[in-house]
């Protein structure tokens, strides 16, 4: 198990995870994300929500044209 700052923990698979509602999430996956931080649409699994959506700057037009 490996657990990122601020993501999500990574599990061996694999990996069932009984829920608060008590169903049960299967994956059979080598490596699993689990969330942490619950802005998941897939959760428990990680969908990478954790990160920030930041648009990178535009490059500066080229002039010399």
């Amino acid at each position: 198990m490996f657990a990122e700052p601020d993501g999500p923990i990574l599990v061996e698979g694999p990996v069932e995870i009984v829920l608060e509602d008590g169903t049960t999430a299967r994956s059979d996956r080598f490596m699993v994300a689990v969330c942490t931080c619950r802005r998941s649409r897939t959760y428990p699994w990680c969908d990478t929500s954790h990160r920030r959506r930041e648009r990178a700057a535009r490059p500066p037009e080229d002039r010399n044209r």
